[in-house]
Parts: C-alpha cells; structure tokens; sequence
C-alpha cells in the first residue's frame, strides 16, 4: 500500500476532487486549467441525478458535477476503459446539462449558464488528437473565432503526459504529474512551496481515511485493479484470437506451415490444429 490513495479509484477520485474539504485543490486545479480564461473563487457541488445522468460500471468511469459561483456547471470525470464512442457520450451529458437549465414560461430568454466537460482519460482515445490535451468549443469554420462560450470539451488523454517533476513548467502539468504518480509518490512534491499541494497531501494520505473510509477505499482499489485484470485479460484474448485468424488466412493461401509459425509465433502443431 503507498503513501497516497490511487486517483484513479471511485473514492480516490472524489476524496481529491468531490468533497468539501477539497474545494480548494479543486478551484485551484480547475484555474490552471483555465489560466488566462477565467478565474474560479467557488463552487458547489451538485447531485448529477438532477442532470439525467445514468449510472453505469462505477470501476471504469465516475464523476463529480459542481457549479461556480457565476451559475457555470463544470463535469470532471475520469475514463478508465476506453469507450468507442465516448466522444459522442460527453457531447450527450454536455447537451443533457445544458437542457436542464431551461424554465418554463415565456419569461425565460435562454439565460444558459456555460457547461465544461474536464475529462481524464486513462487510454488514449483514437478518434481525436494524439496529444495530451485537446480543448473543443463551438467556432466559426471559416474565422475560426469563437461562435459561442457556452459549451466547453476538454480532453486529457494521461498516457500522453510523459513529463517527469523537473519538467513541469506550470501549477496545471504539476498536478497531472501528482495525478499520475500519486500511488508510487512517497512525499508530496511542490507541497513545500505551495499551499494546494500541501492541502492535497494531507487529503491524499492513506493515513489520513479512518476505518470506514479505508474500507471503501480498499474496495475500490479492488474493483480498480480487477478492472485492469479484466482488460488486460481482453486484450490478450483479442490479440490471440487475431493471430489464430491471420494464421488460418495464411494456411488457406497454402503458405509452409514453418513460414506462417514464423510470422505468428504460433508452432507448427497449434496452426495444423486450426
């Protein structure tokens, strides 16, 4: 067990991200973000049922929904598994939350509030840039300006973060670092000469759960790593199963058994046998 919870658990994640006491790593993480776009001094976290948000495999994805104190709604959410279309699932909980904040009656003149979506992807995602950070609004295609600040993607896709600690330049690639390597760290970097990762490291320790926190969070590391174990036992099965397809290809063309073994790393036996 390391110093610190895996941010990459159900209740890792929020312990750092959806609680009160961590308002202040959240306001901080979400202005460095937003550097240069907007400034965040407070937010409320709101019940994300109210915003028709379903419920699914609670090991692979989870979330917190919060409001700032202009009326935004910011959706952080974390991505475990990658999801062919999850693209076009963010658009869809953008959309829902965008659609939840309409009244009835003719006095209501589409005052929307801004919606952002912040999500962390533990994959990379193939159907959108292959960088680390991906920042999607509504433009004009020709200008390329602006069309309207209403609606906010942010992709961050953490197996393209590389940097180590000396490397980082800015509060927003220092906590992505920290994200990376909470469970390995065995001290809070940074946390000496700023007070957000002072606040993080005492939120984060492992030490710091009491017994019924700890319990949960035991769980949770479980279900995240029998996850993984799921997916890489997928993963192998799939590949096992495209080398036994390409070898029956290869034998139906007649090619010598020696030379699809080769190319397969499957023995001349196993490919006789298909």
């Amino acid at each position: 067990m390391g110093k610190f919870i895996n941010p990459f658990t159900d209740v890792g994640f929020k312990r750092i991200f959806g609680q009160d006491m961590s308002k202040p790593v959240l306001i901080a993480f979400l202005n460095s973000l937003l550097t240069g776009e907007r400034k965040i001094k407070d937010v409320s976290f709101l019940d994300k049922e109210q915003l028709g948000h379903s419920d699914i495999d609670r090991s692979l994805i989870y979330d917190i929904y919060c409001e700032t104190a202009d009326g935004s709604h910011i959706i952080v959410e974390m991505q475990n598994k990658y999801q062919p279309y999850f693209k076009n699932r963010s658009i869809y909980y953008l959309s829902r939350s965008v659609s939840q904040q309409g009244e009835r009656g003719a006095e209501w003149l589409y005052d929307i509030k801004a919606v952002y979506l912040i999500a962390f992807l533990n994959f990379r995602l193939d159907d959108i840039s292959k960088r680390f950070r991906t920042d999607v609004a509504l433009a004009d295609i020709d200008t390329k300006a602006i069309f309207s600040n209403k609606l906010r993607l942010i992709y961050l896709q953490l197996p393209y973060f590389t940097k180590e600690a000396d490397e980082c330049i800015n509060v927003f690639e220092r906590f992505i670092y920290v994200l990376k390597n909470m469970d390995i760290l065995t001290r809070m970097p940074w946390a000496a000469q700023d007070s957000v990762f002072q606040k993080l490291a005492s939120i984060a320790e492992v030490s710091a759960l009491d017994r019924k926190e700890r319990q949960l969070y035991d769980e949770s590391l479980r279900k995240y790593r029998d996850t993984l174990v799921v997916m890489e036992g997928q993963f192998q099965e799939g590949m096992e199963q495209g080398i036994a397809n390409v070898a029956r290809a290869m034998k139906a063309n007649n090619m010598p058994l020696e030379q699809i073994s080769l190319y397969t790393g499957l023995t001349t036996e196993e490919i006789s046998q298909l």
